[in-house]
């Protein structure tokens, strides 16, 4: 899951990376560490700031998309300092007026790096057990513009616009993408089956892992060619699967995480 970053007027050339989902504190149904060791008890966890203001940009009409943040979720600055835990870089961000900590999957950049992010997911009080470490506010991010990023730093994942998709056909009694999206409100709580080249994949966030995934059908301008799958299962960007979820609608996670359909609970199989 994660927001596209749209960055029109920082005025440099960026280099756009897409990150794999940081580990948030899960839902009530009970708890998960985080692949960095970081405990998310009930009892003193992180939560959501109640004050945060999502994305307030809605999301296209059958889209499956989360919403792109709203311009004033964007950060500017530099990179003050980084640490790596586990799978993820916890980096200090140096504004002109403020700094902020975030968290995305590992990346390497050096400090003084000019960033632009979005400040998608913010936590109050979010203890890493592996830093031993409280942060009063730190933001999970999915994506981040580099300006003037060195070539010596490769992103941890394509950007999902670089993802070749081909056509695949439905499953043997299965839907496409572009037919679920189409019947969302007909399908919603029953059982569906779809294939498709994941395009996105973020990775332990509410206890469940997010992918996109796309199978050539639909229209990328009318947003009814990519579906959203949530699961417990582990896949990668490029992967071909068939996944068998139950369909959801008009479901709003907070935080700006928002689906006009959704695919839930999904089982997913490589093909």
């Amino acid at each position: 899951m994660g927001l596209l970053l749209r960055v029109p007027a920082i005025g440099l050339l960026a280099t756009v990376v897409t990150f794999a989902g940081c580990s948030t504190p899960p839902a009530t149904s009970g708890t998960s560490p985080a692949k960095d060791g970081t405990s998310a008890a009930a009892a003193g966890a992180a939560t959501p700031a109640t004050s945060a203001t999502p994305a307030t940009s809605a999301p296209p009409a059958a889209s499956g998309e989360a919403p792109a943040p709203a311009a004033g979720n964007l950060f500017s600055g530099t990179i003050a300092e980084s640490i790596d835990a586990g799978e993820y870089t916890y980096a200090r961000l140096q504004g002109p007026s403020k700094e902020v900590w975030i968290a995305a999957s590992k990346f390497t950049a050096p400090a003084g790096t000019p960033v632009t992010v979005a400040l998608e997911l913010p936590m109050e009080n979010f203890e890493s057990k592996a830093l031993k470490r409280t942060f009063p506010m730190l933001y999970f991010v999915s994506e981040m513009a580099l300006t003037g990023h060195g070539s010596g730093s490769a992103p941890v994942a394509p950007a999902r616009g670089g993802v070749p998709v081909a056509k695949i056909a439905p499953p043997a009694g299965g839907l496409s993408v572009a037919d679920v999206i189409a019947r969302g409100a007909a399908l919603s709580g029953t059982t569906v089956t779809v294939s498709g080249t994941v395009v996105k994949f973020n990775g332990g966030i509410m206890e469940r892992n997010w992918l996109h995934i796309q199978d050539g059908s639909g229209s990328a301008s009318a947003s009814t060619h990519d579906l959203t799958v949530t699961t417990t299962d582990t896949v990668q960007v490029g992967d071909v699967v068939t996944v068998s979820g139950v369909v959801g609608t008009k479901k709003d996670f907070g935080a700006g995480y928002a689906y006009d359909t959704i695919v839930e609970r999904a089982r997913v199989s490589k093909r």
